[in-house]
């Protein structure tokens, strides 16, 4: 990268993000971003020609069971510890709109 991490753009970085910095933070915020750069700069040195792009650094699988369908439970069931109902429905406080 040509461009280098002074003050400058870290204090510059700050005020975009609108983001208050000490000149200690200035200083250290600096030092770890051209570390980061750093880095950055030996990861484009790797050769790699002929490896395929991939969205994850692993192999991602679901772990969820699938999804069948199963008894249900009965309105009185699903309804026993509702604190309020009407019917077969849970009776809710208005949240919309006017409250009375």
């Amino acid at each position: 990268m040509s461009k280098t991490i002074d003050l400058d753009l870290v204090r510059h970085i700050g005020k975009l993000s609108r983001i208050a910095l000490s000149e200690q933070e200035v200083g250290t915020f600096a030092a770890q971003l051209a570390g980061i750069l750093e880095y950055f700069g030996k990861l484009q040195e790797l050769d790699t020609e002929g490896v395929e792009p991939m969205a994850h650094a692993v192999q991602l699988h679901n772990v969820l069971a699938d999804d069948t369908p199963g008894e249900s439970l009965t309105p009185e069931q699903a309804l026993a510890n509702a604190p309020d109902r009407d019917g077969d429905f849970f009776k809710v406080p208005k949240v919309i709109g006017d409250s009375q």
